[in-house]
């Protein structure tokens, strides 16, 4: 079996802290079968490490390595009602991930922001990570990040 704590190591990635929420809400949340995320900024130890506009300040590339790292930051959260790394095993699916992406009134393609996670998060789950999603464009977030991004799974007993 596809074991996701084994292909971060590959990866040469460790889970990093579950980010501090900014506000009065969990990072995440299991209800029955389902592990749902609160949106996830590109946070680095502590700091939003991706600011500004996709079009602007940011390129599309700069972009979807935000939304990688949003990811990255998103499968810790769901790691911690899991019980850490090895929890992830549990993971049937990637249900569903929504970004929302910073961007320039002219830039259009927020998929292919979003794609940078989407296409990690296939990578570590295998087949398990191909979801549905939602890409949509904003003018600003929170702490101006580049890229929010949250996600739902569905997991096993």
């Amino acid at each position: 079996m596809h074991d996701p704590a084994r292909v971060l190591a590959d990866m040469g990635l460790a889970l990093p802290p579950v980010p501090t929420p900014l506000g009065a809400y969990v990072p995440a949340l299991a209800e029955g079968d389902l592990v749902h995320t609160s949106g996830m900024l590109p946070v680095r130890d502590g700091l939003v490490a991706f600011t500004g506009r996709v079009g602007a300040e940011r390129t599309p590339s700069e972009g979807a390595e935000a939304a990688r790292l949003c990811a990255l930051n998103a499968v810790a959260a769901l790691a911690s009602v899991l019980g850490g790394p090895e929890g992830l095993i549990r993971v049937q699916r990637i249900v569903r991930v929504t970004g929302h992406v910073c961007s320039a009134p002219d830039f259009l393609d927020q998929p292919t922001v979003v794609d940078g996670a989407s296409a990690w998060l296939a990578a570590v789950f295998g087949e398990r990570g191909r979801h549905t999603r939602l890409a949509l464009g904003a003018y600003v977030l929170p702490r101006n990040a580049t890229v929010e991004l949250a996600l739902v799974a569905r997991i096993a007993p």
